[in-house]
């Protein structure tokens, strides 16, 4: 059996959201300092670098990504115009984004993880 390698980025974006339908104080708009976690997972190394792929190109991707939701109203922003900004949803969209990002890579995204403080974490992956 051959092995593989993972790679994990972080980052963060600030932004404020509402969440419909949930009957609580989080029905109101409010905001957070999200966290996010990218990986990725490949079996082959570069030739020259013996790199699986540059973090750079994973950060840049990331950023990227998060600089289409950072210090934005959420609610406004599609896809969350339509769907509840919740972080499940965050995750799902940005491992599409990346994903789509990373399509020339030779890695695929393993999951996306979303927190909206330390003790409170959305991962969101496809089998």
């Amino acid at each position: 059996m051959a092995g593989k390698w993972r790679l994990t980025v972080t980052s963060d974006f600030s932004s404020a959201h509402q969440l419909r339908n949930y009957c609580g104080k989080c029905e109101n708009m409010h905001g957070h300092n999200f966290g996010v976690e990218l990986c990725v997972e490949g079996d082959r190394l570069t030739p020259d670098t013996e790199l699986l792929v540059d973090f750079k190109v994973l950060k840049q991707a990331l950023k990227q990504v998060l600089d289409g939701l950072d210090h934005r109203h959420l609610n406004e922003v599609p896809p969350f115009d339509r769907l509840n900004p919740s972080s499940e949803n965050l995750a799902r969209h940005i491992y599409m984004e990346a994903a789509a990002l990373l399509a020339d890579q030779p890695v695929r995204v393993v999951h996306v993880s979303v927190s909206e403080k330390d003790s409170s974490k959305a991962t969101y992956r496809e089998d």
